[in-house]
């Protein structure tokens, strides 16, 4: 995580925003980003993230709500004298100009000397690792290129924000792994606010500070990356945030001073760590990562041991994806090590399942699941 400052640097106080005046896009939107950090608005498509983006940037207007800079509102002020930082998806360079001419429109328009123009220039081509390529046109460079130059322009003219909209999307694969490391070392280094929308949730892990889950237009749940997976609060942050086994069942007993669950689901009594307050006869979603199931434990290890049966095994390298049916369901995960010795099951073995009551989070079916 980046050193970061206690002042609130960017603020959403009750924003709402609908374009026809009956969907509501974003709804009731509380948010607080301090200054320097790094956060990510995480959600599938039309769950609201890049219209925040774009009235934080000026370029929409909330329905309702105000939005804070450095403790002013600025939903009267143009986007142009935000003073904010942009990088989209598509570059958006200019082709018929140089990466040095590229970089310095920014601070012609703001009247700068050309001396400062060339020093900062060369400065942010250094940040980005790109020295020596003031000369050539976007055409000229690589996928991965064109958009570290996109970045080194939203930061050339050094702002305290900077937003960025998909901005690996039109990447592969390992560029955007390699970009990722590259645009969390320079927000270390220069140690600006960040505000980064994303469908992918491994971007999203890999250089926040913290996320905001979106669906539906409405933050289901904002927290650094580990508390995200590990302590996830209803079943879409469980399922979106990496793969997550759900066994919907129904309270029967409780212990309020373990904040644990006992709960019936498919045949089976399951001890489950409370999440939302519920009582006796309530439906709950158990969450449950494949990573923590262990098959053929030693017998009485864990809290909770289930029959299973093997419906597929499939190889992913490092790890083994098994399927198997239990609980009442036929899509039940768990993952293991590929490693010597691993069990070497098939289609049809019966086998024995076992996690802890931690790893099992209760979680409140009517109000999250889909």
């Amino acid at each position: 995580m980046s050193k970061l400052n206690n002042k609130t640097h960017v603020e959403f106080k009750g924003v709402s925003k609908s374009y026809d005046g009956r969907t509501v896009v974003v709804k009731d939107l509380d948010l607080s980003i301090r200054t320097g950090e790094f956060v990510t608005l995480l959600g599938p498509s039309g769950s609201g993230k890049t219209t925040i983006l774009m009235m934080l940037a000026g370029f929409q207007t909330p329905t309702a709500g105000e939005i804070l800079l450095d403790g002013q509102p600025i939903h009267n002020m143009p986007a142009r004298k935000r003073g904010i930082g942009m990088v989209f998806q598509n570059y958006a360079l200019f082709p018929h100009m140089t990466v040095g001419a590229n970089l310095a429109f920014p601070l012609e328009v703001r009247r700068m000397g050309t001396e400062e123009r060339s020093e900062r220039v060369e400065r942010v081509l250094r940040l980005v690792r790109l020295e020596g390529f003031a000369d050539r046109k976007p055409g000229q460079l690589s996928g991965g290129q064109q958009q570290r130059v996109a970045i080194a322009r939203a930061l050339v003219f050094e702002p305290f924000l900077v937003l960025m909209d998909e901005p690996l999307g039109a990447l592969d694969r390992s560029l955007r792994d390699e970009m990722q490391y590259e645009i969390r070392r320079i927000h270390r280094t220069l140690g600006v606010t960040v505000v980064y929308v994303t469908h992918d949730q491994q971007e999203a892990m890999v250089m926040s500070d913290r996320i905001a889950v979106l669906r539906k237009g409405i933050v289901e749940q904002i927290a650094m990356p580990e508390g995200l997976y590990e302590e996830p609060t209803c079943s879409f942050v469980a399922s979106f945030i990496g793969e997550s086994n759900q066994l919907h069942g129904r309270v029967l007993g409780m212990s309020e001073e373990d904040n644990v669950y006992e709960v019936e689901t498919g045949g089976e009594m399951i001890h489950a760590l409370k999440v939302e307050p519920c009582k006796v006869g309530d439906d709950v979603t158990l969450s449950i990562r494949p990573e923590r199931v262990k098959i053929n434990p030693e017998a009485g290890r864990y809290t909770n041991e289930v029959d299973a049966t093997v419906e597929d095994l499939t190889f992913l390298g490092n790890q083994l994806r098994v399927r198997l049916s239990t609980c009442g369901r036929e899509d039940f995960i768990a993952t293991i090590p590929n490693i010597v010795g691993h069990g070497g099951w098939i289609t049809g073995d019966s086998v024995r399942l076992g996690w802890t009551t931690v790893d099992c989070r209760a979680l409140n079916h009517e109000q999250f699941s889909d």
